[in-house]
């Protein structure tokens, strides 16, 4: 994996006059870092400037370091977290998520609705309860108030008094959208009172889509998992096969097996517009020799060991020596903007040589 991402990147920045054909290997390595990624095409950059959910930004802090690298691959369930915000851009509770942009293969693992509460407005009726039903509907007709239009999803008392953001699951009903787009009616929000009359005006506000900043949108967030782990390239298919890193193996041979840096700069790749954070960072690559005898410094396997005893005493012929290679990889996470630009966050497994080793 780490070698493929060297040759691609050395491929996608030519810092020479290019040779003929140059641009077609560029594309090609482009394509195939987008692989990587799990992506045919890279998604545009938001027409208009556009701030991600401080919800998605936090949970990329949490998951991530500043670049990117996994802080504890247990914390994330599954490998995707999809933020979707409200598309009726209406002042009444019924709110639709637009999901075209979740992939088939995708397994949704849990869905929330996310809802942020307003201090209620000031009046001068006195109020007799000090909490609120907020029940949450899966719309299954346009007309709301015919018999069986709606399915219960969740309900919750709520303090009349404080603000915040309010979180229901809603998995099942977003399971279902998944598997049949036409069924995706929304949903409607009631709030009604202890004894469950509607209360006129409703004590608790919710941020609506249209007289708030996005930050206090109505939002839909999922987890899911898309059952990728570990994607590797094949570089026997790849123009040109390895050629241009055969020429630094004589320079490998002066140096011990060891971890050496290697940027990866999205900027620089033309990715800036659509990735949020991170910026780039350090996948770092392995290479140096594995001399005879393999010390432990140089984290040899058993067979690494065994094959370079019998590639030092000429027992058996073709018997290359040992490889320096990853012993150790870290996943590392994107937040990015989507082609609905709609702000995902995407973990992907054995992005960074941790460590280094002779196998």
């Amino acid at each position: 994996m780490l070698g493929t991402i060297l040759l691609l990147l050395a491929l996608a920045k030519p810092t020479c006059p290019s040779p003929a054909g140059a641009g077609s290997r560029r594309a090609e390595a482009l394509k195939r870092l987008l692989e990587v990624f799990g992506m045919e095409d890279p998604p545009p950059p938001p027409a208009h400037f556009k701030q991600p959910p401080q919800y998605m930004v936090d949970l990329f802090n949490t998951v991530a370091n500043a670049d990117g690298v996994t802080k504890n691959p247990d914390i994330l369930e599954g490998n995707t977290v999809r933020s979707f915000l409200d598309k009726t851009h209406s002042e009444k509770m019924r709110f639709l998520f637009i999901l075209s942009s979740v992939a088939k293969n995708e397994k949704i693992l849990t869905a929330e609705l996310h809802l942020f509460r307003l201090w209620p407005r000031v009046t001068d009726r006195p109020q007799r309860h000090h909490f609120c039903q907020v029940t949450i509907y899966q719309v299954l007709q346009s007309q709301v108030d015919a018999p069986g239009a709606k399915k219960l999803l969740a309900a919750r008392l709520v303090p009349l008094q404080g603000s915040g953001w309010e979180v229901f699951a809603i998995t099942q009903a977003v399971r279902d959208w998944t598997e049949d787009e036409r069924s995706n009616q929304g949903l409607l929000v009631t709030v009604q009172g202890m004894d469950g009359s509607p209360l006129d005006p409703p004590p608790l506000q919710f941020a609506s889509s249209m007289d708030h900043h996005d930050s206090k949108k109505p939002m839909l967030v999922l987890f899911t998992d898309d059952g990728r782990r570990g994607a590797s390239l094949p570089m026997a298919d790849f123009p040109g096969g390895l050629g241009g890193l055969r020429s630094t193996r004589s320079l490998d041979r002066l140096q011990p097996c060891q971890k050496h840096p290697l940027s990866v700069d999205f900027e620089e790749i033309g990715w800036s517009g659509w990735i949020i954070s991170p910026r780039g960072y350090n996948a770092y690559h392995c290479k140096g020799s594995c001399p005879f005898p393999l010390g432990e410094n140089m984290r040899p396997t058993n067979h690494a060991t065994v094959q370079s005893i019998i590639n030092a005493l000429k027992l058996s012929e073709g018997v290359s020596s040992p490889c320096c290679v990853p012993d150790k990889l870290y996943s590392i996470n994107l937040l990015y903007f989507d082609d609905d630009e709609n702000v995902v966050l995407k973990q992907y497994d054995d992005m960074v040589a941790g460590s280094c080793g002779c196998h």
